[in-house]
């Protein structure tokens, strides 16, 4: 089968055949996966999506860092092709997705039932694989975490990414106010079309005082919760702009740089801080990441949110995916799609 596989710690914008590539050349003779328990089910992968942990993890940057050599993974979704003989939930030519910390960057695949979700119809398998990191972790941080109510004003920073056109849709189902900055006149006008209340241009505009002028506008006192996958200065200022009582959501650090919050702040102003790594619910808090996703799921089933597609590439490409996450060139997800079948059963 073809595989990407993951031979040494490097720059994924390079291509396989590039001599510090970190990829083996492209593989089209990858040993099947068999199916490793009587509840396993083998998945032929229609799709899998490409995150900035996924970027980092092939850099050796990421927190999680699995011996060498190994086939990428991420939130996918596919087929299933070959099931165990105590599956119950799914059949042959069942349509599902899901997340793997390695594997997804693959023909096939093989994981538990447990952890596979039924693709509502109507929706197609480059969407649903889109959907589990980046909706999964903005629901989980901004419903469960935050407990983000109607009425209350998010500040998304980093909104035109992944988890944060995730972050906006989610805020706007809630009822919230939503503020959302990101950089570039495109990015600009996809996230007032998807609802967000006011949009910041961080290459044009001081956001704060963007910021601040809205909420006066409003007659606002504030930001309830920050929604934060960027880190740097740009988090640091958003502090001035968060009211008493606020929650702020440590996402990531997309700028490369971890702001630092001061505690004697933080006291004082009675904020709550939440940590957000998403993919430890699936070891410490099961249930709650499966009731999220198929809150999510069923959203996206009723029209309540979109899937958003920037770019979508073929497996041997997926230097030239990493390097348009890179650039910053991406206004929603980025997508590997395995096969000209595959894409054709959608």
């Amino acid at each position: 089968m073809e595989a990407l596989v993951v031979r040494r710690l490097g720059d994924p914008t390079l291509p396989p055949c590039a001599e510090d590539s970190p990829f083996e050349a492209f593989s089209r003779d990858h040993p099947l996966p068999e199916l490793s328990s009587p509840t396993s089910v083998r998945v032929r992968v229609a799709a899998t999506s490409i995150n900035f942990a996924t970027f980092l993890q092939v850099q050796g940057k990421y927190q999680e860092r699995p011996p060498l050599p190994f086939v990428l993974g991420s939130d996918y979704a596919g087929v299933v092709d070959a099931v165990g003989p105590g599956v119950r939930k799914f059949r042959l030519g069942d349509r599902v997705c899901s997340f793997a910390s390695i594997g997804s960057f693959a023909e096939f695949l093989v994981t538990e039932e447990k952890g596979l979700f039924a693709v509502p119809d109507g929706c197609d398998l480059v969407a649903a694989g889109a959907l589990p990191v980046a909706f999964g972790t903005s629901h989980l941080a901004l419903v469960q975490r935050a407990q983000l109510k109607s009425g209350q004003v998010l500040l998304v920073l980093g909104a035109a990414g992944g988890v944060g056109v995730a972050s906006v849709q989610i805020g706007k189902v809630i009822g919230a106010t939503v503020i959302a900055v990101a950089r570039g006149t495109g990015k600009f006008h996809y996230l007032k079309s998807i609802g967000a209340d006011h949009v910041i241009d961080s290459s044009q505009e001081n956001v704060i005082e963007s910021a601040k002028s809205f909420l006066k506008a409003r007659g606002l006192k504030g930001v309830d919760v920050l929604y934060d996958s960027v880190g740097g200065k740009l988090a640091q200022d958003s502090l001035k702009l968060l009211n008493w009582g606020a929650h702020i959501l440590i996402i990531g650090f997309a700028s490369g740089d971890v702001p630092v919050i001061r505690a004697n702040i933080a006291l004082v102003k009675n904020w709550t801080i939440h940590g957000m790594y998403w993919s430890s619910y699936l070891t410490h808090r099961p249930s709650l990441l499966t009731d999220s996703l198929n809150e999510i799921l069923s959203w996206l089933s009723k029209g309540l949110i979109t899937v958003q597609i920037s770019h979508t590439y073929r497996l041997p490409e997926a230097h030239l995916a990493f390097a348009a996450l890179r650039d910053r060139k991406v206004i929603g997800k980025v997508m590997l799609v395995m096969s000209s079948s595959a894409k054709s059963r959608l």
